[in-house]
């Protein structure tokens, strides 16, 4: 059974995605197919405010993206040595949230200690956050631009300072439609599609509306997360799953659950 996953390929040890990995297990065929570009913003201020730790609680990591605009952002302003010598001892003395073991690993890479990494979306992580004692200084929060504004609003209800910082700004990835026409025509409708994110849903589904025609209204849609299924129920989008956390094992077992039914438990 084929399944179409709009993301991003990323390697694990094996050399394979680990989505792909997962959902061969239960014997669905998954094509990954990236929907999302990303520009870099305001690196020169983002390394600046990296190299004055005491001015800042802690770090907030959401995505992966924003930990890589922290490590460009050294790269390119030639402070790399200085964060392996200093700066990154400074801010594990502090505390680095994150969202997700995807983002948590990338944090673990350039050398600093994660936590709140079990908490699945913001939502959870900002729970987290609030029910750890908080600093009078800010966490710094590096994001993109279309960031969500529950993490926010849930800080700042509880008192807790926050600096967001745009580092990274999405933009609709330039193979989407031929790599989706290409997919169609090889492969046929898939059983079930998974959005990634709200981006992800707003800059695809014109054009799978299209090539699945008539049949749109057999395929399954699938969240990654909460933010992913509002934005596709606003889209009047039935929503046959959302995985409980953004992880291979959730996603897999949640599509699983859609397609087979019969053999879940």
């Amino acid at each position: 059974m084929k399944v179409l996953l709009l993301k991003d390929a990323k390697d694990d040890d094996s050399g394979q995605d680990p989505y792909i990995q997962e959902l061969g297990l239960y014997g669905l065929e998954a094509t990954l197919i990236p929907v999302l570009s990303f520009e870099f913003l305001s690196l020169p201020s983002l390394s600046e405010k990296l190299s004055h730790p005491e001015g800042f609680g802690g770090l907030i990591f959401t995505s992966p993206r924003a930990v890589e605009a922290v490590k460009l952002s050294l790269e390119q302003d030639n402070k790399t040595e200085e964060w392996e010598k200093s700066l990154k001892n400074k801010w594990n003395a502090k505390s680095v949230y994150v969202v997700g073991n995807a983002t948590a690993c990338l944090v673990n890479k350039i050398g600093l200690d994660a936590e709140g990494a079990h908490s699945g979306n913001a939502e959870k992580l900002a729970e987290y956050i609030c029910s750890r004692p908080s600093s009078a200084l800010p966490l710094l929060f590096p994001c993109g631009t279309i960031k969500g504004d529950t993490l926010p609003k849930m800080l700042k209800d509880k008192g807790i300072p926050m600096e967001s910082m745009h580092v990274y700004q999405t933009v609709p990835h330039p193979g989407i439609q031929g790599n989706l026409e290409s997919f169609y025509e090889n492969q046929g409708i898939p059983a079930s599609i998974t959005f990634f994110s709200p981006s992800g849903l707003k800059y695809s589904l014109e054009y799978i509306q299209v090539l699945s025609g008539d049949s749109f209204d057999q395929i399954k849609f699938v969240a990654i997360g909460p933010s992913t299924t509002r934005a596709m129920a606003a889209k009047g989008l039935p929503v046959s799953c959302t995985a409980e956390s953004p992880t291979p094992q959730a996603l897999a077992a949640g599509i699983r659950k859609v397609l087979q039914p019969n053999t879940c438990c």
